[in-house]
C-alpha cells in the first residue's frame, strides 16, 4: 500500500485537477450548469449563447491562466528551495518581482513625464507587459553578474533580497511624486489579475512556462544533488556554477513571465512545494516537480473561484485570495517544521 503510495495520490490529485477546472468555469456571477460546461468543453455548443459566450471568450481563458499561473509559481519556489536550501525562499526571492514592479512603476507612474503618444502606447496591456520582462531581466542580470563573482549560495540570496529593497525604493519614490489616478493604475496591477488576457497572451504565456518547465524538467538531478550541499555536488561530479546558472534562469522565466502577464501572486510558490513534500512524504524531485505542478494548478483554480464570488456582482483580487489562502498554510507548516525536507 506505501509503494503505490505515490501513485494513489496522483491519480486523486489529477481527478481534483479536473474537478477544480469543471468548477471553476461553472461558478461565478453568472452559473453555468456542469453538464453545459462539458458539452462546450466537448465541442458541443451549449443550450444558450449567452453560456457557450462566456465559457470560450472569458472563464475557459482565465482557468487556463489560472493553471499556468499556479503551476509556473510553484515550480519556481521548488526551484528555489532546493537551491537555497531554505524553506522560506520563494519564486521572488532573486527580486524578480520587484523589478518587475520597477518597470510598471515607470510606465505607469512616471507616464505623465513622457510624450502623450508614447504614454499611450506604454500605457496599453503590451506595454506594461514589455515594461515588466524588462524589469525582471534587468535585475536577473545584475543577480546573475554578481553571482559569477560568488561562491557561496547563500550569499546570492542576500544579494536578489538587497536587489528587491532597492527596487522596492525606487518604486516608492516614484508613487510619492504620482497621481490618485496614477497610484490607482499601480494598485490595481500590483494586486494581481488572471481575467484579462486575450488567448494571443495565453500562447505567449504557455510557452514561457513551458520553456521553463522543460530547463527545471533538465536540472531534476542537480537539485537532488544540491539537497545535500554544494560540497557533496561537487564530490558527485556536478558543476555547481551551471547548474545554479540554469535553475535561475529557468525561474526568471517562469516567475518573470507571470509577473509580466499576470502581475506579482503570491504565496503559491511559496505554499505549495511544502504541501507537495507534505502529501508525498519525500525529498525526491522526480516526484515533487509532478505533484508539484498538479498541487499549483489545483490551489490556483480553487483561489480563483472564491475571488469569483459565487452569486455576487463583484470579484475580489486573486492577490488577496491567494495570501489569505497561503499564508495559514506557511504558519502550519512552520509549527510542523520537521515536515521541511
Amino acid at each position: 500500500m506505501l509503494k503505490n503510495r505515490p501513485t494513489y495520490l496522483f491519480i486523486i490529485l489529477s481527478l481534483t485537477l479536473i474537478l477544480s477546472l469543471i468548477l471553476n468555469i461553472s461558478l461565478g456571477q453568472v452559473a453555468i450548469p456542469i453538464k453545459e460546461v462539458f458539452k462546450s468543453l466537448l465541442g458541443s455548443s451549449a443550450s444558450k449563447e449567452t453560456w457557450e459566450y462566456i465559457i470560450i471568450n472569458f472563464r475557459l481563458p482565465k482557468a487556463i491562466t489560472a493553471i499556468l499561473v499556479g503551476i509556473g509559481l510553484s515550480i519556481s519556489g521548488l526551484l528555489m528551495q532546493t537551491m537555497f536550501r531554505n524553506p522560506l525562499a520563494g519564486p521572488y526571492v532573486l527580486g524578480l518581482s520587484s523589478g518587475s514592479s520597477l518597470g510598471v512603476a515607470f510606465v505607469i507612474l512616471g507616464a505623465g513625464f513622457l510624450p502623450v503618444a508614447l504614454s499611450e502606447i506604454l500605457l496599453s496591456s503590451y506595454g506594461i507587459v514589455l515594461a515588466s520582462c524588462l524589469g525582471s531581466l534587468l535585475v536577473l542580470l545584475l543577480v546573475i553578474t554578481v553571482s559569477q563573482r560568488l561562491r557561496d549560495t547563500a550569499t546570492i540570496l542576500i544579494v536578489g533580497l538587497m536587489f528587491g529593497s532597492f527596487t522596492s525604493a525606487i518604486v516608492s519614490v516614484l508613487t510619492y511624486f504620482s497621481t490618485a489616478e496614477q497610484l490607482q493604475k499601480f494598485t490595481f496591477w500590483s494586486l494581481g489579475s488572471i481575467g484579462n488576457l486575450a488567448w494571443s497572451s495565453i500562447g505567449l504565456l504557455t510557452v514561457s512556462v513551458v520553456i521553463g518547465l522543460l530547463m527545471s524538467l533538465y536540472s531534476i538531478k542537480s537539485l537532488d544533488a544540491l539537497l545535500l550541499g554544494e560540497n557533496y555536488a561537487k564530490s558527485m561530479g556536478l558543476n555547481v556554477k551551471k547548474s545554479r546558472f540554469i535553475i535561475m534562469i529557468a525561474t526568471s522565466i517562469l516567475a518573470g513571465s507571470i509577473t509580466a502577464f499576470a502581475g506579482p501572486i503570491a504565496f503559491v510558490g511559496l505554499a505549495v512545494p511544502h504541501v507537495s513534500k507534505l502529501l508525498f512524504q519525500t525529498s525526491n524531485h522526480k516526484v515533487l516537480f509532478w505533484s508539484t505542478i498538479v498541487i499549483g494548478a489545483i490551489i490556483m483554480l480553487f483561489c480563483d473561484t472564491i475571488s469569483q464570488m459565487p452569486g455576487f456582482d463583484f470579484t475580489l483580487p486573486i492577490n488577496a485570495i491567494t495570501s489569505i489562502v497561503g499564508a495559514p498554510i506557511v504558519i502550519w507548516l512552520l509549527l510542523r517544521k520537521r515536515n521541511f525536507v
